[in-house]
């Protein structure tokens, strides 16, 4: 029987026409043997937008379902994720060649290690790429690291969490992504790091498009009341976390 790890996509009307590019990327992915990936794609909604853009393939699930945001969307898809481990990838984004493989070796290869990162590069309009300039070192994060790093840096992470790929049972311990209008993604990041170990890999996993139309850029997203709001309630679920002790893997 082959494994399978999951992809998991939420995905909304002004995002929708991005995911052939993400479909495209998916499927230049080669897997070690054995194994094979599953797409759920989650709309974020039960509109007439997004379904003439899923490609017609067998190893991808499409599903609508009430509107709550991304994280809703993601959380809602992990119902139907039939691997031991998902990976993040948005509908406007992309994966470069090898980006599954290397997240499977770090985590067939060390069960102490919970979730995986990697390097970005910014897709830009224009076609060219951005990297950011203060990637940690290739390695393993150790529990607290991330927390630590981003309270120190004006609510910024060392890792991108659009780049997580989890074991399944650890994320849905976690109860999934955070229900927050935004900075979901860093609330599970947060999350994981306070549980268990991470891994960063400094070959790029993630291209990381900019475009006028992402929720990110959005004005909401910037608004200084709620955004002081999110950051309070992603570090007090963190720091709750860590002071319970639970932590992946467990000990007898």
């Amino acid at each position: 029987m082959r494994r399978r790890i999951i992809i998991v996509t939420a995905v909304h009307g002004p995002s929708a026409h991005h995911l052939g590019d993400a479909y495209k990327s998916l499927c230049a992915q080669e897997l070690p043997d054995g194994w094979e990936w599953h797409w759920l794609i989650q709309e974020d909604g039960q509109g007439e937008d997004v379904a003439p853009h899923v490609p017609d393939d067998e190893r991808i699930t499409f599903r609508q379902g009430r509107r709550g945001g991304p994280g809703v969307a993601r959380t809602l898809a992990l119902a139907h994720a039939d691997g031991e481990y998902v990976k993040i990838l948005d509908a406007d984004d992309q994966l470069p060649p090898g980006a599954l493989a290397r997240d499977l070796a770090v985590l067939e290869g060390d069960p102490s290690i919970g979730w995986t990162t990697s390097r970005v590069l910014d897709l830009m309009p224009d076609g060219t790429m951005v990297g950011f300039d203060q990637d940690p070192e290739d390695g393993p994060i150790e529990r607290g690291a991330v927390l630590e790093h981003w309270r120190a840096h004006s609510f910024r992470a060392q890792v991108h969490p659009a780049t997580l790929c989890v074991r399944r049972d650890l994320l849905l311990a976690l109860g999934g992504w955070m229900a927050l209008p935004a900075s979901e993604d860093t609330g599970l990041l947060l999350a994981l790091d306070a549980v268990s170990r991470g891994y960063f890999t400094r070959e790029v996993g993630l291209h990381y498009r900019k475009w006028e139309g992402q929720a990110t850029g959005q004005a909401a997203h910037t608004n200084a009341e709620e955004r002081d709001t999110r950051m309070a309630v992603v570090e007090a679920r963190a720091r709750a976390l860590a002071y319970y002790r639970w932590q992946h893997p467990t000990t007898s």
